[in-house]
């Protein structure tokens, strides 16, 4: 933060204006008086702070008139650098506090939105994703220096997303869903209990590493878990072992692409299609789009479904195709597009 630089500056030039200040009225009380370099130097220290334990020596008429002058140049000097450090103080609190207004206030306006606990390597990349779609999100993180580098138009909040007041403040009772990405299982698994009972329908995401954890987080309620370092070895074996689906799930997914892509969709209540088998809907013929997957709200994936398929309500249809087209399903479905709150 510029402040923070500004704040260093004044300080250093505070250190450095009081050392030579030191530094040149111990030169002068060892040339006017004949002190020695320890009296110069104490001499100098005590009529620069106005202390007056008393002279090692006897002064002159010329050391008591560059006494004066020596206090009346330290005082001002003091004064002014110590007026503009407190303004500089005063005015990062002020930023600060402007500052968090304004990103509570968003964050009090957001609604169905997603929490990211953690902002390191696996949180950014989630964060990227979610800006690119664009979905409203909301960050917390705990440490002060990693907060300093997010871009100032995503909302954060700087604490523990293990304590249930952080998680309240990001918003958690609105929110849709979350992502815990804290550093050590024992977190994610705490974040996961305390967000399930301050909104039991969210939809919980948590990473975790000791394989131990994975049952552990789905009792505490987590709906995903997921390991990146799994995930990492079985795309690394993939990549080696059959190439062209990696490079087909990579043009899919990937949301930089401005081609192919896969996306889901859900069939909201009185959605006109709900009730309508999948040739019927004319979603093939009306989008060019592929539906590869329904699925159901019990929870049965139907992959590759029949022409006679019915759609229902709730059911979430995994498609692929251009990005334009998948963009129109919303409206097809008769979905509300999202709000970034």
């Amino acid at each position: 933060m510029p402040i923070n630089n500004r704040l260093l500056s004044t300080f250093l030039q505070i250190f450095f204006a009081l050392l030579m200040m030191i530094v040149v009225g111990a030169v002068a009380f060892h040339l006017l008086e004949g002190y020695s370099a320890i009296d110069s130097v104490y001499m100098a220290v005590i009529t620069l702070s106005t202390v007056g334990y008393g002279e090692p020596a006897p002064m002159s008429q010329a050391g008591r008139l560059f006494s004066i002058v020596y206090i009346i140049g330290g005082v001002t000097m003091a004064t002014y650098f110590l007026g503009s450090l407190s303004r500089l103080l005063i005015e990062g609190q002020i930023q600060w506090a402007m500052g968090r207004r304004r990103t509570m206030s968003k964050i009090n306006r957001m609604k169905d939105h997603y929490i990211i606990c953690g902002y390191g390597r696996i949180g950014s990349l989630v964060a990227g994703e979610f800006a690119a779609k664009p979905i409203p999100f909301v960050i917390i993180e705990r440490d002060e220096d990693i907060v300093k580098r997010i871009p100032d138009d995503i909302p954060v909040i700087y604490g523990d997303a293990t304590e249930e007041e952080i998680l309240k403040d990001a918003g958690i009772e609105r929110a849709k869903g979350l992502v815990t990405v804290l550093r050590t299982d024992a977190d994610n698994l705490f974040v996961t209990l305390s967000a399930r009972e301050l909104n039991p329908s969210l939809f919980i995401i948590s990473r975790y590493e000791e394989e131990r954890s994975e049952s552990k987080l789905r009792r505490a309620g987590a709906d995903k878990v997921v390991s990146p370092y799994i995930i990492g070895g079985t795309r690394m074996a993939s990549a080696a072992l059959r190439p062209a689906v990696i490079d087909f799930i990579e043009l899919a997914t990937q949301s930089e692409n401005l081609g192919l892509q896969i996306e889901e969709a859900v069939v909201p209540p009185g959605s006109p299609i709900a009730g309508v088998s999948v040739v019927d809907s004319n979603i093939r013929s009306r989008l060019d789009i592929i539906i590869v997957a329904v699925k159901k709200k019990s929870g049965h994936m139907n992959f590759n479904p029949g022409a006679s398929t019915i759609i229902e309500e709730g059911d979430r249809l995994i498609a692929i195709g251009e990005r334009a087209h998948l963009n129109e399903l919303d409206v097809l479905l008769g979905a509300e597009p999202e709000k970034d709150g």
